[in-house]
């Protein structure tokens, strides 16, 4: 796995499609749409131009380890070819193909879906659009900078722990493995990938619950800071109706000012499902078997289609929070497969990483309790009382949060100490 070369090119391409972009609406702000268009254009060449000069160079290298498990021996042979066989198309390889664009087509439907419900079934008007756009990026920055590394980085792991098609018993019996955290005696590779996967399974769920219980009270502030009145408490109306005949007058319906603020509340909760998501079905791909990945992908298929039709209903009925909820209800249905997944796996054995998953009473009452304080300094203190009062309510939630990360120190005792062989190791590797 290229993970260096993948995070050096994507890294390179962003941040000159996003220099590309400032300087042309600074300087040529008439050009409109063409900006956005000419700077995805960059960003798609430079990422393709990076890696064609990459394996253009490990492939002129024959002693290079890497080279030798590759499948190709020059540039050329990633091209279309009439081969020796005379056959213009090779069946295993185009079977193979096919199964990469089905998994890659559901996954794009499940991931950007709701922009095709908004793009060509006009359920929301460009403003609403506009604002869902801003508060989904903000939000995703958090999955994008913390979850999905973290998600990448132990896929490669457990692919590497575990063999495919085999369950928890049937795995081989090894030392400590190299890549993984120091264990005090001999291991199996299935108990190792099992206190890994629980650690994971519990830091993906204190940081997600985090960032739920505080946005929640810091959304209409971050908002406000963002991009003032308009998108914290604007004229934006989030309408709730739940008519059936449009020519009968609605049994139950009403307005809640200021959809920024609850859009991003409700992507908060998102994040939550997001960060158990990642985890979960990283390791799921990597001890998945071939068919269990195709009726998986066959799923997915299902799951695609209700995602749009869920998306275009809640859209109807709730505004553009429905996208949110369509959202939530998906990554709910992946993650409760994952979890029967791990637990088949681990059925027959000692091992339960899903254990994880349970937290300390005392620390989610912490959790609890931070809400509820800091819900209430967001009545009182946020956000038309001046920047003394929002200094304040910022200042609570720093005094919460700390409450709740020493609570979570506390109680959390296998964590850190995982967290700290992972600092360490890493302190080593790149020593």
């Amino acid at each position: 796995m290229f993970v260096k070369l993948k995070v050096i090119a994507e890294s390179l391409s962003v941040i000159l499609k996003s220099i590309l972009t400032a300087f042309l609406v600074l300087w040529l702000p008439y050009w409109g749409l063409y900006i956005f268009s000419l700077a995805q254009l960059s960003y798609t060449t430079v990422l393709v131009l990076c890696y064609v000069i990459y394996f253009t160079k490990l492939l002129g290298s024959p002693e290079s380890t890497k080279q030798q498990a590759l499948p190709v021996s020059r540039m050329t042979d990633m091209l279309p070819r009439i081969t020796r066989s005379r056959a213009f198309v090779n069946w295993e390889e185009a079977k193979l193909t096919w199964s990469f664009f089905k998994q890659s087509f559901l996954k794009q439907i499940l991931t950007e879906g709701e922009r095709y419900v908004m793009t060509f079934l006009n359920v929301l008007n460009f403003g609403d659009q506009g604002v869902y756009d801003i508060v989904n990026n903000l939000g995703s920055l958090v999955a994008r900078l913390i979850f999905q590394p973290i998600e990448e980085s132990f896929y490669i792991f457990f692919a590497k722990v575990l063999e495919r098609e085999k369950d928890a018993t049937l795995q081989k019996q090894l030392m400590i493995h190299p890549t993984s955290f120091p264990l005090p005696r001999p291991q199996e590779d299935v108990a190792v990938a099992a206190a890994v996967l629980e650690s994971l399974l519990k830091l993906a769920l204190l940081a997600g619950l985090t960032i739920t219980v505080f946005g929640f009270a810091y959304s209409q502030l971050a908002l406000d800071i963002y991009g003032g009145a308009m998108l914290s408490s604007g004229s934006e109306q989030l309408t709730i109706n739940l008519q059936v005949d449009p020519h009968v007058p609605s049994a139950f319906s009403y307005q809640m000012r200021g959809a920024g603020p609850i859009l991003l509340r409700a992507y908060c909760l998102y994040v939550l499902l997001l960060a158990i998501n990642g985890v979960t079905e990283c390791f799921t791909f990597a001890a998945m078997s071939k068919e269990e990945v195709d009726r998986y992908n066959f799923t997915m298929l299902a799951l695609s289609s209700s995602f749009l039709v869920l998306s275009y209903l809640l859209t109807r009925w709730c505004g553009s929070v429905g996208f949110i909820l369509a959202n939530c209800f998906n990554m709910g249905i992946r993650i409760t497969q994952s979890l029967c997944f791990i637990h088949r796996y681990y059925q027959k054995s000692p091992h339960r990483p899903l254990a994880g998953l349970c937290l300390s009473p005392v620390l989610l009452g912490t959790f609890a309790l931070s809400g509820g304080v800091t819900s209430l300094s967001e009545v009182f203190l946020c956000c038309e009382q001046g920047w003394l009062a929002r200094l304040v309510h910022v200042a609570v939630g720093a005094l919460c949060l700390g409450a709740t990360l020493g609570m979570a120190f506390l109680t959390e005792t296998k964590l850190i100490h995982f967290l700290r062989t992972q600092l360490a190791m890493s302190d080593i590797v790149q020593g």
